[in-house]
């Protein structure tokens, strides 16, 4: 058994490496190998250093992982640098709390050996991962189950998610941790439930819970790249505007929809509607295609909401716009949590708009081009459960974006992968427009099927298919998920229960 120092330098390097595993870099094989080493480790010591070495993990993994957080507080946030890095340090170490406690929740409940290392922590490792994914508001980033966008694995997305995803890597690292652990023919027993496993991800593609339902939709999706530095000038709306509107008579003869990214209309529609139509480009007939346009939507008591309207010939005829208004914020991006403990931040964090309402009850689907959609808004769709509640009766999803935020750094890459997943848990057609990039689109299997280069002003053309039907996740959520947990964690129940 090697020393602390080499576990703990082992360790860092491993949950570093880890991020590999996932966009832009797409090694997922690590995604198992990596955590394999954490388990190995933790089946053999005390409770109190299981979770010291997972929190050494976590540093490792969130600190290379969500390193975009530094660009987005320094560089657009206008935070000196010294005091960004130690926001982002404090933040990398409540992200490594979890694997941390569920170091020490697996030593806790079983002995050192086989057992702690095959049915214990994978089980509380992916627990900590749901808990990370609803607690405080949410961080559900760098999951186990995002690697495996390009895998055999993604065809357990639409029955159990990503969280059911990420147990089934755990369980093929504890497995080949096992292998390690085992000599001569005991490792055939570890070798061949990997082997199971593969083999029934690959028997599942066969599965299909949608079908078509109509022809191909037209869309064009917009990326105005628009600096950050000048979106929200004082009196930069009518420019950009006219911006979007450009890129938007390119393609206006071509397509059903047209969709312009999160706040690319940076003030309150209400202010601008009339300029706005003026300046939404007709075809040659004088009709105007479906129009979703992300914008800012203010209420008579003065909130304001990240919204995205529909403008079309109905629409405009009735006098009735259909409007999506955000409901899970970012903190301290859109919302301040625990103002009295966190407001001299506002000091620092030089945000535009960053005290938005989120709208607290439910929404109708927009109709756009014919058919019923469900939108959301830049990170809500980080939030599987969240959104496959909205896919119910929804032709294919949209997701509009602002990632200039994140820079040139990860989070992009890895926001699009969490895209890839959404599709596959929905068995929908994902459309993602996003200012500068990525603008993407991925079909009911999780695959982009077309994408444009980042920071780039540039317009996507694609087509769309109707989809109908429900997957087993939509319908039921992390339920199937909650139960494979417990089921696999039977084992350890069982032997507490019966201590002999």
């Amino acid at each position: 058994m090697l020393g602390p120092r080499w576990q703990e330098m082992i360790v860092l390097l491993a949950g570093a490496g880890l991020v590999l595993s996932f966009a832009p870099f797409g090694y997922y094989p690590l995604a198992i190998l990596f955590p394999a080493m954490l388990f190995y480790f933790w089946s053999k010591v005390t409770s109190t250093r299981a979770a010291w070495l997972g929190f050494v993990f976590g540093l490792g993994l969130f600190g290379a992982g969500a390193s975009w957080v530094y660009v987005s507080i320094h560089e657009f946030g206008f935070m000196p640098a010294p005091l960004a890095a130690f926001l982002v340090f404090l933040f990398v170490a409540y992200l490594a709390l979890f694997p941390a406690l569920a170091g020490w929740l697996q030593a806790r409940v079983s002995k050192p050996g086989v057992y702690r290392l095959l049915f214990a922590a994978p089980v509380f490792w992916v627990l900590m991962e749901w808990l990370r994914g609803w607690l405080m508001t949410g961080f559900p980033w760098l999951n186990l189950g995002y690697s495996q966008s390009d895998s055999l694995l993604m065809s357990l997305a639409p029955l159990v998610g990503v969280y059911g995803i990420s147990l089934v890597i755990a369980i093929l690292a504890a497995l080949l941790a096992v292998m390690v652990d085992c000599r001569g023919i005991y490792r055939l027993l570890p070798a061949a439930m990997i082997g199971g496993v593969i083999t029934l991800a690959w028997a599942l593609q066969a599965l299909h819970f949608v079908e078509p339902v109509g022809d191909e939709v037209d869309v064009a999706l917009l990326q105005g790249n628009v600096a950050l530095s000048e979106k929200w000038n004082q009196g930069a709306s009518h420019q950009i505007i006219s911006h979007y509107a450009a890129l938007s008579r390119e393609v206006v003869n071509e397509n059903a929809l047209i969709v312009w990214p999160e706040g690319a209309v940076p003030d309150s529609w209400q202010h601008v509607s009339s300029w706005i139509g003026l300046s939404l480009p007709r075809r040659k007939d004088g009709s105007m295609p479906d129009y979703l346009i992300g914008t800012i939507d203010t209420s008579p008591a003065g909130d304001y909401y990240n919204a995205a309207i529909s403008i079309s010939d109905d629409n405009t005829k009735t006098g009735s716009n259909d409007i999506y208004r955000k409901q899970h914020l970012v903190p301290f991006g859109e919302f301040l949590p625990f103002k009295p403990l966190f407001g001299w931040l506002v000091e620092y964090l030089k945000i535009p708009m960053s005290d938005f309402s989120s709208w607290p009850g439910e929404q109708k689907k927009m109709k756009l081009a014919g058919w019923p959609v469900a939108v959301s808004i830049c990170y809500e769709d980080a939030f599987g459960e969240e959104l496959a509640a909205t896919v119910s009766g929804a032709a294919f999803l949209i997701n509009i974006s602002e990632d200039a935020w994140f820079g040139d750094s990860l989070a992009p890459h890895q926001r699009l992968q969490m895209a890839q997943i959404r599709a596959r848990e929905s068995g929908r057609y994902f459309l993602r427009a996003a200012n500068t990039g990525v603008t993407a689109v991925i079909n009911e299997k999780g695959e982009i099927t077309s994408r444009l280069k980042q920071f780039v002003p540039s317009v996507l053309e694609s087509q769309v298919v109707p989809m109908t039907g429900q997957t087993p996740y939509a319908r039921f959520g992390n339920s199937l998920f909650l139960c494979l947990l417990l089921l696999w964690f039977l084992p350890i129940l069982l032997l507490r229960l019966n201590k002999k």
